[in-house]
Formats: C-alpha cells, sequence, structure tokens
C-alpha cells in the first residue's frame, strides 16, 4: 500500500483505571497492534519494522496482537512470524485470531502453529496468567465463527477479580456486558479507514442513516451489500476508547490498509498504561 494511502505509524499512548487492580501491578504496560493483513500489498516491511520498533521502546510488560494477521492465504504467517519474533516484553507476547485468519480450513492451524514456534501464545477461549493470578489475560475465539465461545472460559473467572479480554471484533462487547470486563482490547475495523473530524469515521455515519431507514429502501443504498458495509455493526466503537455499561472497550485503528486507504486515521500501535 503506498504511503499516501495509508500514513505515517501513529503511537497512541492511553492510561486505564482498573477497578481493584492490585498495586503491585499499577503501572503495568501493555502494547497492542492489530490488522496486519500481511499479504505483500497492505503492509510494508518498512510500517511492519516501525511497529515493531515502536513496541520495543515502550519497553511493555506484554505484548497483544488481536487478529487479521493475513488476508486470505495463510501462508505470509511464515514470514510475518519471522519479524514479530523480535517483539520484546517482560512476560510474552500473547494472540487472538481474526476473521480473516479463518479464511480457508487449515489457516487456523497453520497460523496458530506459526506463532507457537517464535513463542508467541495463541488464546482461544482460553485463560492466561503473565501477571500472576491477580489479572487474568482472556482470549476469545474469532466471533464469526463456531469458535467464539465467552461461556466457557467467563464462567470460570472470579468476578471479584479484574481482568482483560482480548477479542477481534468490537460487536463482542454487547455480549460481555453480562460479564465483567475491566478492558477489551479489539481491532477489525481498521478505524474506518476514512474518518471525519469532529463527527467520527464516515461509514459509521453512512451506516446509521442507512440503518434508520425502511428495509425496502435500505437495500437499494450503495456499499449496503458490500463486504465492508458488513464489517461491524456497532460502528460507533470503530476506534478509541469506549464505556459500554461498567465495561471498558479500546479498539485498535490496525496496521493494515485497505483501499480507498486511510484519512485523518493513521496505522496505529497502542501502549496501554495501567492504574
Amino acid at each position: 500500500m503506498h504511503w499516501l494511502l495509508t500514513g505515517p505509524l501513529t503511537v497512541e499512548k492511553i492510561t486505564v483505571r482498573i477497578p481493584d487492580l492490585p498495586a503491585s501491578l499499577k503501572g503495568i504496560r501493555i502494547v497492542q497492534m492489530t490488522d496486519f493483513h500481511y499479504d505483500g500489498l497492505r503492509l510494508s516491511e518498512k510500517m511492519l519494522e516501525k511497529a515493531i520498533i515502536s513496541s520495543n521502546e515502550a519497553e511493555p510488560d506484554i505484548v497483544v496482537l488481536t487478529g487479521d494477521y493475513v488476508t486470505d492465504d495463510p501462508n505470509p504467517i511464515n514470514k510475518l512470524v519471522f519479524q514479530l519474533k523480535h517483539l520484546q516484553s517482560r512476560c510474552g507476547t500473547y494472540a487472538v485470531l481474526g476473521n480473516h485468519d479463518l479464511h480457508y480450513a487449515h489457516s487456523k492451524a497453520k497460523i496458530t502453529s506459526a506463532f507457537t514456534r517464535v513463542g508467541i501464545e495463541v488464546l482461544e477461549n482460553e485463560i492466561a496468567y503473565p501477571f500472576g493470578k491477580e489479572l487474568p489475560l482472556v482470549g476469545l475465539g474469532e466471533y464469526w465463527s463456531a469458535d467464539f465461545k465467552p461461556k466457557l472460559v467467563m464462567n470460570q473467572l472470579n468476578p471479584a477479580k479484574p481482568r482483560i479480554v482480548l477479542s477481534h471484533n468490537p460487536d463482542t462487547a454487547n455480549i460481555l456486558r453480562q460479564w465483567r470486563v475491566d478492558l477489551q482490547l479489539s481491532g477489525h475495523t481498521h478505524g474506518g479507514h476514512i474518518v471525519i473530524p469532529g463527527i467520527g469515521p464516515a461509514i459509521a455515519t453512512y451506516s446509521n442513516i442507512v440503518r434508520s431507514m425502511p428495509r425496502k429502501l435500505r437495500r437499494k443504498m450503495p456499499l449496503v451489500k458490500t463486504e465492508f458495509f458488513k464489517v461491524v455493526r456497532n460502528w460507533q466503537w470503530a476506534k478509541g476508547f469506549h464505556q459500554i455499561g461498567t465495561n471498558q472497550l479500546y479498539v485498535n485503528r490496525g496496521l493494515g490498509t485497505y483501499l480507498p486507504g486511510r484519512l485523518f486515521c493513521n496505522p496505529e500501535v497502542t501502549v496501554i498504561t495501567l492504574e
């Protein structure tokens, strides 16, 4: 993707308050990266290198990767993990899969195996404890697949304990409202690609207008039958930090870029500090 259509990499630094966070865990630093779409077209080697350098410079306690490492063909994952193995953190790198990582029947196994070879742990409806038992890290299966089974894992957790949840698609935040989620980290939307300053993602505004129309008229509107229009239902959560009831959600804009490109929506590495 040409740099003019992508824009420069932005490192977003945010602080998130976690209720009941033990004093020993205050100041924990998490780096999030997502939506690489590493296929030789949508993410340049230079952008990937900058993202890895930015992550390492943040000196994180953990790095989390929230899906869509490839676009369709899973084979580029082998070259991608050769770069991602250079990610540095105190307690490791964790990943969940996205919808593009399940495009073919063999994609999930191939991508999971590649990550495992370089020491990146893939979580699918699983709990990890990189910080100890006081702050579980939950990784959920992909929302658009039969692998999305939040009850299997969320019901195992003590509701008095804080937790962080990795889930590729931010639409899952609606379902997860029935459990405590101190911080959900998602991607999937690429921030909407085209953002109108002061308003937000253009596709979010358009989506809200279309969905307010009568069904017969809605079907005749442009883009309605395209994949881009169907990416997510809750476009209001396309990027950034959101409070959803008592739960908290952060949506990273991702690294990969599709046509028509990005406008006021730069690729993102997120550095999150817990307090």
